[in-house]
C-alpha cells in the first residue's frame, strides 16, 4: 500500500500536539511526513524539519509558500495537518483546500461559524477530505459505548452527562510566559471560548458521538475565576433534547486534583454506562436489576466496531496515542477508498468538517446564552 504524503503547519520543537499528530500518523504506517512550515521563526522551523527528517527544500518559511509549492510537485503532499493556535486554522485550511490538498485540523475548526461554513463549501465542492481531530471518538470503548446505545441496550436515553475537567490553569500561569496558556486565554488567538473551546467542544462532540442525539436548546453559565483572565476557565452547560432527554456538560481548567479527567455517563430506561479517559480500557455497563459489568478493551465479547480499532490483546493498556492514531487510520481508509472510487464504508468513522462546524456553533450558542443571563438558546445544528 502506498503511503499518504503528509505535511504539517505548526507543531515545531517543543510543541505537544504536533508530536502527538506525528506519532499518531505513523503508528499504522499509513502516512509519511514529507513537508512542513513548523514554526513562525524560519530558523526554528528549519531546525525542527531537519530533526524530523524533512528535506531542507521542503521546510517552508510560511504556510502560503508551502501550499503553493507542494501543490505543484509531482510528489506533493496529499494531506496537511494543521496544529496551530486557533486563529490560524481558517486561513491555513483555506489555502491548502484551494490548492487541492486534503486537511486534518485541530479543534475548534475555526474562530466562528461563518469561517467553518466557507471551508465546508470549498472542501465539498473540491471533493476533498476535511477532518477535525476530536480524537476521543477514536477510543475503542467509546465505539463500544456508541454501539451499546445504538442497539438499544440502555432503552430510551434519559440523561447524558459529560465532564472534562483539568487543573492546569488554576493559577495565572499565562502571566509567567507559559506559551500554551498564553494563547489559550487570548481571545485574538483562541477565539470567544476559553475552556469551552479548548476542552468543552471535546465533551460536546463525545455526547453526540456516543448517543447520536443533538440538543435542541442549551443554557450556559461561564466563569473566569482567575483574576484578569478574559476567557472562561469554567463552564456549566445544561442541554435539552427533542427526545425528552436532558444533559449537562461541565468543562473546567481550574479544578485542582484533575489532570485530564474526561468522563461520559449515559443513562436510559433500561440501564447506563460510564467511561473515563484516564482509565480508557474499561467501560462500565449497568443494566437495571443486574450486576454491574466491567467491559475491557480487546475482549472477545466486545463488538467488531470496537475490536477493529484495537491493536494489542486485552490486558495490555492502550491509551491517548492509540485513540488519536485511530482517527488517522480512519482518515487513511477513507482516502484510499475514495481513491479507488469506492463508497465510504459505514464502519469508517472520523470527525468531519460538519462535526467541526457543530463544535463552533456550540461555542457561539454557549457564549450567547451566558451573555443573556443563561437564557435557553436554540442550538441550530
Amino acid at each position: 500500500m502506498d503511503k499518504i504524503r503528509l505535511g504539517m503547519v505548526g507543531g515545531g520543537e517543543g510543541a505537544f500536539i504536533g508530536e502527538v499528530h506525528r506519532i499518531s500518523a505513523r503508528m499504522d504506517e499509513r502516512f509519511i511526513l514529507c513537508a512542513g512550515a513548523l514554526c513562525s521563526d524560519p530558523d526554528r522551523s528549519l531546525r525542527s524539519a531537519l530533526d524530523l527528517g524533512i528535506a531542507r527544500d521542503r521546510s517552508y518559511s510560511d504556510y502560503i509558500e508551502m501550499a503553493k509549492s507542494e501543490s505543484k510537485r509531482d510528489d506533493g503532499i496529499n494531506f496537511v495537518s494543521i496544529v496551530t493556535p486557533n486563529h490560524l486554522h481558517h486561513p491555513v485550511a483555506k489555502i491548502f483546500l484551494e490548492s487541492g490538498i486534503n486537511v486534518i485540523c485541530d479543534k475548534p475548526m475555526t474562530m466562528n461559524s461563518e469561517e467553518a461554513k466557507e471551508l465546508i463549501d470549498i472542501s465539498e465542492r473540491s471533493n476533498l477530505i476535511f477532518a477535525v481531530t476530536y480524537n476521543y471518538s477514536g477510543y475503542p470503548l467509546i465505539r463500544e459505548a456508541r454501539e451499546i446505545v445504538k442497539e438499544g441496550k440502555l432503552g430510551e436515553i434519559r440523561i447524558i452527562q459529560v465532564e472534562y475537567i483539568q487543573d492546569w490553569l488554576t493559577e495565572p500561569i499565562e502571566k509567567s510566559g507559559h506559551k500554551q496558556a498564553s494563547w489559550r486565554v487570548d481571545p485574538s488567538k483562541s477565539g470567544l471560548g476559553g475552556s469551552i473551546g479548548d476542552i468543552g467542544t471535546h465533551a460536546f462532540h463525545l455526547s453526540h458521538f456516543v448517543t447520536q442525539q443533538m440538543p435542541e436548546k442549551i443554557s450556559a453559565d461561564l466563569s473566569s475565576f482567575v483574576k484578569d483572565r478574559e476567557l472562561d476557565d469554567n463552564a456549566h452547560i445544561l442541554m435539552r433534547y427533542a427526545s425528552g432527554a436532558r444533559g449537562m456538560i461541565w468543562s473546567s481548567q481550574v479544578a485542582p486534583g484533575n489532570e485530564n479527567n474526561l468522563k461520559i455517563q449515559v443513562y436510559g430506561e433500561k440501564g447506563g454506562l460510564v467511561w473515563q479517559q484516564e482509565n480508557p480500557n474499561e467501560l462500565i455497563l449497568n443494566l437495571l436489576d443486574q450486576p454491574s459489568r466491567k467491559l475491557t478493551r480487546g475482549s472477545s465479547y466486545v463488538s467488531n466496531k470496537s475490536g477493529r480499532l484495537t491493536r494489542i490483546p486485552a490486558g495490555h493498556p492502550e491509551g491517548y496515542l492509540e485513540g488519536f492514531a485511530n482517527i488517522y487510520r480512519e482518515i487513511a481508509d477513507a482516502f484510499f477508498e475514495a481513491k479507488a472510487g469506492k463508497p465510504l464504508s459505514k464502519d469508517i468513522l472520523y470527525p468531519t468538517s460538519r462535526d467541526g462546524l457543530n463544535g463552533v456553533s456550540f461555542i457561539e450558542a454557549v457564549i450567547e446564552s451566558h451573555k443573556n443571563d443563561s437564557n435557553w438558546i436554540n442550538l441550530n445544528i
